[in-house]
């Protein structure tokens, strides 16, 4: 499959929830081709790789505010008897040494290379953003000084042109 679809993919999966990008773990045990009740036995059986900062369940607004964003008609996810967990870019990492199968592994990569390739765009994104808000204060600068100079030349021909009708009269 191609990297960049596959990428595509993933990243419409990555949430920002408590400050953090996240993935849940539904959406994650998509990627890795298993079962969502599977992998969270998983990660049960070895809780102690996964603390809060690694991996949370999601709190009722948290939960409440990502069903709004489905049509209710949509019973997978409107059927939810418990909160899935998220879990953080570490989590992710973490669950590879849980999840042992081809398919993690290379699900896994895919989702390292992913958040990588956000963190760069992030950077230029915040370098490029700096550079408009820049470029936007020089052009105050001068669109302030170019719109006295008008002023002055608008105020300086009234002047004439008041001089100019009193000369006439």
């Amino acid at each position: 499959m191609n990297e960049m679809i596959v990428q595509s993919e993933i990243s419409s999966h990555i949430l920002t929830l408590r400050g953090k990008q996240v993935m849940l773990d539904r959406d994650l045990a998509s990627l890795y081709q298993v079962e969502t009740k599977r992998l969270n036995e998983q990660v049960k059986r070895n809780i102690d790789r996964f603390p809060e900062d690694f991996m949370f369940q999601l709190n009722e607004s948290e939960l409440k505010n990502w069903k709004s964003q489905f049509a209710t008609s949509n019973k997978e996810i409107m059927g939810l008897r418990k909160s899935p967990f998220a879990f953080t870019e570490e989590g992710i990492y973490m669950l590879a040494t849980v999840l042992n199968s081809s398919v993690a592994v290379e699900t896994n990569i895919a989702i390292i290379r992913t958040f990588k390739k956000l963190r760069e765009f992030s950077k230029h994104y915040n370098a490029l953003a700096k550079q408009l808000i820049e470029v936007d204060r020089k052009h105050d600068k001068h669109y302030k000084e170019l719109k006295k100079s008008l002023d002055e030349l608008i105020a300086t021909s009234e002047v004439a042109e008041v001089k100019v009708m009193g000369f006439l009269k």
